[in-house]
């Protein structure tokens, strides 16, 4: 339980911090901290869906991009993770909002290396 809330927190500070350097991402600001924290909260856990769920169907697809592009095709799935998750986000209310599919780019790669900066520093 509480490696899903590290990765939870994790996630919510990458895409904050996505969301402050990236032009196209977006989190609308709430009426107070607390709510904006939890929107926070709440996005990084539709992504951490999209990608415990989504993310393997479309790896197993598009295995022979992999195989072709030498895993360079990863940088674009990721995009496109970023994306869905802004569209559910959309559905569901929440203010998370990314621009287009270069802004999803960056911010996936933002959001790939305040990850794996994180998760080095808070290790179990």
């Amino acid at each position: 339980m509480r490696q899903v809330l590290v990765r939870l927190v994790v996630n919510a500070v990458a895409l904050w911090i996505a969301a402050l350097v990236v032009n196209g991402i977006t989190i609308r600001q709430g009426s107070s901290t607390a709510a904006n924290i939890v929107t926070l909260l709440l996005v990084a856990a539709v992504f951490s869906l999209v990608n415990t769920f989504v993310k393997p169907i479309v790896k197993l697809l598009t295995l022979p991009l992999f195989l072709l592009t030498l895993g360079l095709i990863t940088f674009v799935i990721n995009a496109f993770m970023l994306l869905l998750t802004s569209w559910i986000s959309s559905r569901t209310g929440l203010a998370f909002h990314v621009a287009g599919f270069g802004s999803a780019l960056l911010g996936s790669l933002v959001v790939s290396f305040v990850s794996f900066i994180l998760n080095v520093l808070v290790r179990d």
